[in-house]
């Protein structure tokens, strides 16, 4: 047996990845509420009112919003379910819509027709012994929340989100074990409308603004990971991080310097999470820049002792960082974080760039930084899939993707790196976060609908279906 396949431990989590917001449809079925994503566009409006620059909270007539129908999770959960049973699934990572559970946020009372359908889809996966991994808040607040109280700016958020929480713990404590708190919780500052339902205003101090917010999100991270352990007693509970090393562009220690800085603004969040406290180097950001961190009494000891079990990440590509003016103007496309260019990777359709070797190296670097187990739950390809004859999508570019990035996560576990499973992005197409797409597919599913909506919604397996099925099979032997 070749080695390098034979590195994936016996009980690894094989699966896929998915999002109530990009997923289910039926946003205001079952009593759910309106949330942020529901108001999100395709196209450039849609990028604009991600970073926070929304003039409105209402929907507008003749504008198409894709997470309304999304590809009809709701109503088709079970036959999806199926098909990713049929693949082999040992997990499947998901997330609950906050509004499903509280349509406002700041009910007393969850609503019982929201918490029956997870009650429902869980049942489902349990059936063909499908771990449910669950992301409590995946870029979906409450827009209710955003008018009243401006959303993580106000830390009444702290008392809600603990309160919605402690709900679904409770629910569900015989269900599921795998748990994390906000997805790509970094992504606040960089996205803060998608990431944090935060609208910035004229005259706001950005820095202070987000920077507080994410000391109302760390905290009730915190409280939700105490109420976990407390409620779930043999349940893991992680953060999740947009992942990525950053490599400088040159050896210029300048370069160097400044590809840490970028890695840590990320860091910064998982820092708090897996070891408790605000590291040196945020403290000394916030006295360079004037920023006042407003903290109650308790919450520093809060953080100190409710840390995260293991850190959960996505992984698209790697980015490059200079501090070269010239070299600085060739940025990629089609990613929130603003990267440039490395010459020595190719790019996807949407300008990501591919680099299989990055996977090991963020891998190894998360490892050594916490020393906690890691779990890959969002990596993947996204691409204009053609059908050809008798409906078959030959996906080679998507398998020949995946092998590559297999192969580096074998070498970071023989590395010694404890990996718990990989759940890749997403085993059915599903509507684009960043673009609001369908074009953009990910899975290894393909769903009958375009950009526009139209489309029957059919499903059918492409290439990478039956190929992901015989890696599944041999515990990534057959790769």
């Amino acid at each position: 047996m070749n080695k390098l396949h034979s590195a994936f431990p016996t009980n690894f989590l094989w699966g896929g990845a998915i999002a109530a917001n990009q997923a289910e449809g039926a946003y205001l079925e079952g009593g759910k509420g309106l949330t942020t994503v529901d108001l999100l566009p395709t196209g450039k409006e849609r990028f604009s009112f991600m970073l926070g620059n929304i003039d409105s909270l209402t929907l507008k007539e003749g504008v198409y919003y894709p997470s309304h129908e999304a590809i009809d999770f709701y109503h088709r959960y079970k036959d999806d379910i199926a098909l990713f049973a049929e693949m082999g699934f040992k997990c499947l990572r998901l997330s609950i819509a906050w509004a499903r559970i509280f349509p406002n946020g700041d009910e007393e009372l969850p609503n019982e027709e929201g918490l029956q359908f997870y009650d429902d889809v869980f049942d489902q996966l349990l059936k063909y012994n499908i771990e449910p991994v669950v992301t409590t808040c995946h870029f979906d607040v409450p827009v209710h929340l955003v008018e009243k109280y401006g959303s993580w700016k106000n830390r009444e958020m702290i008392n809600f989100y603990e309160r919605y929480t402690r709900t679904i713990f409770e629910r569900y404590k015989n269900k599921v074990k795998y748990w994390m708190t906000f997805n790509e919780i970094n992504m606040l500052l960089h996205a803060p409308f998608i990431g944090a339902g935060i609208i910035l205003k004229e005259g706001e101090d950005k820095d202070q603004v987000l920077y507080q917010a994410a000391h109302h999100q760390l905290v009730a991270s915190a409280l939700a990971v105490k109420a976990c352990h407390e409620i779930i007693p043999n349940s893991q509970i992680g953060c999740m991080l947009a992942a990525g090393a950053t490599f400088p562009y040159t050896c210029h220690p300048n370069d160097v310097w400044n590809s840490m800085e970028k890695d840590r603004e990320s860091y910064f969040f998982i820092d708090v999470q897996s070891r408790g406290e605000y590291p040196g180097y945020a403290k000394r950001y916030f006295r360079e820049n004037d920023l006042h961190i407003v903290m109650e009494k308790d919450d520093e000891e809060l953080l100190k002792n409710n840390t995260v079990d293991y850190i959960g990440f996505s992984y698209y590509a790697s980015r490059c960082a200079s501090t070269d003016p010239e070299v600085l103007s060739q940025l990629t496309e089609g990613n929130i974080f603003a990267s440039i260019k490395n010459p020595y990777l190719k790019a996807s359709e949407w300008g990501w760039q591919i680099d299989p070797k990055g996977l090991r190296i963020t891998c190894n670097q998360l490892y050594d930084r916490y020393q906690k187990p890691l779990f890959i739950v969002e990596n993947g390809l996204g691409a204009i899939d053609v059908i050809e004859d008798n409906d078959t999508i030959n996906d080679d570019y998507r398998i020949n993707y995946l092998n590559s990035h297999f192969k580096e996560m074998s070498e970071a576990i023989q590395d010694g790196v404890e990996i718990i499973g990989y759940t890749s992005w997403g085993p059915i197409d599903l509507v684009s976060a960043g673009t609001g797409e369908m074009k953009k597919r990910y899975g290894y599913i393909y769903v009958d609908k375009d950009n526009e909506g139209k489309g029957t919604l059919k499903r059918l397996k492409k290439k990478s279906f039956y190929w992901y099925q015989q890696v599944i099979k041999t515990n990534g032997e057959n790769l």
